[in-house]
């Protein structure tokens, strides 16, 4: 049986493409996300009582994978992407009906010039379209004592982050752009080994290039997008 959904909303984020995003919505706190609402769901109705919640869960499509496709196993970066699991069971934005869901705190709610959920943290490329809301529950959601396989512990920032170049970032810019290259974004399989690649991302209003060795990693380069 087929279903048809449609996107409520669009995410308004720093991240301009899938390269560098956290790869979980609670790694980098310095960002802020926004779920602007459209068409019909652009109205107070719908979300009314929900500033009474702490956090919200987001399902979400990978709009940038739509057209990639989707394999049987894949390969988890905490894995070293190197060993390969089932598709179900990982966090891969490569699956069946590319869908998502994260859980995000809820920064609050705006309503001019259209209804807006903003987001402390989050892990959503810009553009990226919502199909639903759901507000977390304490005692339903959260389960103690679960296992969770190869990810039982949170990843830790990876990097040290130093600056080749001089810039005039504000301090919340130049803390969002360490933080997300301090839990190094590069492919698993070349993460902890020696690495003479130049890489670049587009973040925030900036394209950024720089270079890692070893446990460093070294902005060499910031222009504007």
């Amino acid at each position: 049986m087929s279903h048809s959904i449609e996107a409520i909303g669009h995410i308004q984020s720093p991240y301009k493409e899938k390269f560098a995003v956290p790869r979980q919505p609670g790694l980098v706190t310095q960002a802020q996300t926004r779920l602007v609402l459209e068409g019909n769901y652009n109205s107070p109705d719908v979300v009314a009582g929900l500033a009474d919640f702490s956090h919200v869960w987001l399902i979400f499509g990978f709009h940038q994978n739509f057209a990639a496709g989707w394999q049987h196993k894949v390969r988890p970066p905490r894995l070293g992407g190197n060993k390969k699991v089932g598709v179900f069971a990982s966090r891969s934005t490569f699956r069946p009906n590319g869908m998502g869901m994260s859980v995000l705190p809820l920064s609050k709610i705006e309503y001019q010039p259209s209804t807006t959920l903003v987001f402390a943290g989050g892990d959503l490329v810009d553009g990226t379209p919502v199909y639903d809301i759901k507000p977390y529950i304490g005692y339903a959601d959260a389960i103690t004592n679960a296992h969770c396989g190869y990810a039982e512990q949170a990843p830790r920032a990876q990097l040290e982050i130093k600056w080749a170049i001089k810039h005039n970032l504000v301090m919340d810019e130049q803390r969002l752009i360490e933080q997300v290259l301090a839990q190094d974004p590069r492919p698993g399989y070349r993460q902890g080994k020696p690495d003479n690649h130049q890489y670049g991302v587009k973040l925030l209003r900036y394209n950024i290039r720089f270079v890692i060795e070893n446990s460093l990693c070294l902005i060499t380069e910031l222009t504007p997008l």
